[in-house]
């Protein structure tokens, strides 16, 4: 395969921008960048920034994309297609999709609803996807037979020879996100609670079921502990509270710690080498919906690695150039927490950098005042074979479109 050439990049790689930037890339890897250098016959970049495609951890978007009212449920593979263009506008080139494997009435999700959706995401992988899709298990911890049927799905929308990701959970109202039991109630909807009725009496029904099923709990996290032990999963922590919970979570097998709830519960997985992950919702927010730690508090105070959407593909770019503007951290800083920050969260050392030897998904992306805007994503990530001179006129057909609809706008 002939080499790919990108030019006149504005190129941002670790701790640095480098300007009038040539990548040249190679059978899907980055072979080199150069500065101040162009090609003839080289894809135009006309002076956008170039970024390693954004990696998002955890992703929980297709749920709602399946079903995005109560009496509305989508064909699985349609949603997934209209989910993967969301993400691809957003610059995002490998998504980690958040399969609850849990039987919630309120979420429309069952066991059976979360094998589905692993089953779809493999599918979708073997045909090519211009997304890097993945799954990332999200085990309900006091639930037997979900977590067997997750185990089961073991290691399904991943490529071959990839450890799966898998996340232990417990929402049990009173500990975690939600261990301020008013903002539990808070984020129910008032269709919800006036279902509910007495809500303080389903709250305390809710503990007391929870309270019952401690011993399935130490069962579970058993099974995940010999998972993570035999490498057949890389294994993340949600929501611990405090130092000790990050303990535990190390103890049960935990590599990464995902939306820790303060400041010393993230302080302590940093001083345990744990990659932490927040949500790039709270930072645009302002603040946790749930009343939890500040993800910009936490990225000042480095204690943060990594960014994901949580729920909202477009916020993880936008996110990040809008630290940069305010100064929480520089510019290639703030890219790092969407690229290579998330990216080395889940294991895959080798995307989200623009290097030598390093995937090359590229993704170009412009200043529209305050908000970046993607431009063309270059990414062929799940084995389509897109000949050399196709994918080159298939970024210059999406810039041109560009060019010509910003002068539309105009």
């Amino acid at each position: 395969m002939s080499v790919e050439l990108l030019s006149n990049v504005r190129a941002v790689v670790r701790g640095k921008v480098i300007e009038a930037a040539t990548v040249a890339s190679e059978d899907g890897r980055i072979i080199g960048i150069e500065e101040n250098r162009s090609y003839s016959g080289a894809i135009d970049g006309r002076g956008a920034f170039c970024l390693p495609g954004l990696v998002d951890s955890h992703c929980d978007a297709l749920e709602r994309e399946v079903h995005p009212r109560p009496t509305v449920s989508f064909d699985l593979e349609f949603a997934l297609r209209s989910l993967e263009a969301r993400f691809l506008s957003a610059g995002i080139t490998t998504a980690c999709h958040g399969v609850h494997f849990g039987d919630e009435a309120d979420f429309v999700r069952s066991p059976e609803m979360a094998a589905d959706l692993v089953a779809v995401i493999a599918a979708r992988r073997a045909v090519g996807a211009r997304i890097d899709h993945r799954v990332l298990f999200r085990l309900p911890i006091r639930s037997t037979g979900s977590v067997d049927r997750a185990i089961e799905c073991l290691p399904g929308g991943q490529p071959a020879g990839d450890v799966p990701l898998v996340s232990f959970e417990d929402h049990t109202p009173g500990q975690g996100q939600y261990r301020d039991l008013e903002m539990y109630k808070a984020a129910m909807s008032p269709e919800r609670q006036a279902r509910i009725g007495d809500v303080d009496a389903e709250i305390a029904r809710r503990i007391a079921e929870a309270d019952a099923k401690l011993a399935t709990r130490e069962a579970n996290l058993a099974r995940v502990r010999e998972l993570a032990a035999a490498g057949s999963a890389r294994v993340l922590a949600h929501d611990c509270v405090d130092a000790g919970e990050v303990a535990q979570a190390r103890h049960w097998g935990a590599a990464v710690a995902e939306f820790p709830c303060t400041v010393e519960a993230a302080r302590a997985a940093r001083q345990e080498q744990m990659p932490v992950v927040l949500g790039a919702p709270n930072v645009l927010l302002g603040g946790s919906h749930s009343g939890n730690a500040s993800a910009e508090e936490l990225i000042a105070l480095g204690y943060c690695t990594g960014l994901a959407s949580d729920y909202a593909p477009s916020t993880m770019l936008a996110a990040a150039f809008d630290l940069a503007r305010r100064n929480v951290v520089d510019f290639p800083a703030a890219i790092a927490l969407v690229t290579s920050g998330p990216a080395e969260a889940i294991g895959l050392p080798d995307h989200g950098r623009l290097a030598p030897d390093c995937v090359s998904d590229l993704v170009l992306v412009e200043r529209d005042g305050r908000w970046p805007r993607v431009v063309c994503v270059l990414a062929s990530p799940c084995g389509a074979q897109v000949p050399p001179q196709a994918r080159a006129e298939l970024a210059e057909l999406e810039i041109a479109q560009h060019t010509v609809g910003a002068g539309q706008q105009g």
